[in-house]
């Protein structure tokens, strides 16, 4: 019998690699992403498909995708939280 994971700690639970992919092409754009992390899928004729295939099997290059994909939210939490403050007052 296995142990059930304590998941509540982990940002990325629950959002697919293609999620990610999708909010960060949406937010940052191809070429930004591709400034930002140096890989041929998000610089030569990108696609989520081509990316996904990549991110899959290369681990290091999905690690610094994850991390972009964290700063992108933190940044759109921080700008939000910052509004709604402005909208408060």
């Amino acid at each position: 019998m296995t142990t059930p994971h304590d998941h509540s700690t982990n940002p990325l639970h629950g959002i697919t690699l293609e999620r990610m992919l999708n909010e960060l092409v949406a937010d940052y754009g191809w070429a930004r992403m591709g400034r930002k992390v140096k890989i041929l899928c998000f610089t030569s004729d990108p696609s989520i498909g081509s990316s996904l295939a990549f991110l899959r099997r290369t681990p290091w290059a999905r690690a610094k995708v994850e991390a972009m994909y964290l700063d992108m939210k933190r940044r759109n939490k921080k700008a939000a939280d910052a509004a709604a403050e402005r909208l408060g007052d």
